[in-house]
């Protein structure tokens, strides 16, 4: 049985138009990969590809073993290496949809979830609607609990750098 979590990361005073430049911009992902390298020291951007249908973007996240907490090291014999790919749809003033997955080879489950991107009185939201699932008896539940745990942590993290990043590159008045 999978596991499901909400998460909300509020942009006050950044329109949608602006985060949705920053999702387009490379500078944006490279910085954002590097910021997070102080969390797991292999972050890169593999691909990112922002057009008039939308922005695709593929991230590769490598946590050694010995960073994983007890039951995932049961698990995971060696680095885990984490595929994270997001879609968004063409830039939309009203919402921009989305959807992100993330992948380890041969590992025994799967996270993903819809993304959306809508404007607020005070600025806009981004809203991660996640699903894990493991598919190992008895430790099953514990492992999807602790993944959005961490999830909850990754996004927070993410979102506080972007604050940070469409201050520095959004300044308002």
């Amino acid at each position: 049985m999978a596991r499901r979590l909400d998460y909300s990361a509020r942009y006050p005073l950044h329109t949608t138009k602006e985060l949705y430049a920053a999702l387009s911009s490379r500078d944006y992902w490279d910085a954002r990969m590097a910021e997070m390298r102080k969390y797991s020291p292999g972050n890169e951007v593999a691909n990112l590809a922002a057009g008039d249908s939308g922005i695709e973007v593929e991230l590769h996240h490598v946590l050694p073993r010995e960073m994983l907490p007890e039951i995932a090291q049961a698990v995971m014999r060696k680095d885990m290496i984490i595929t994270r790919k997001e879609t968004y749809g063409p830039f939309d003033a009203e919402e921009v949809t989305g959807k992100y997955s993330a992948a380890i080879p041969a590992g025994p489950g799967s996270l993903g979830g819809t993304i959306r991107l809508f404007p607020t009185d005070t600025g806009c939201t981004m809203r991660f609607s996640s699903e894990a699932k493991v598919f190992i008896p008895m430790v099953g539940p514990r492992l999807e609990q602790l993944m959005l745990v961490n999830l909850v942590d990754l996004f927070r993290a993410e979102a506080e750098f972007t604050v940070q990043w469409l201050d520095d590159h959004h300044p308002t008045s």
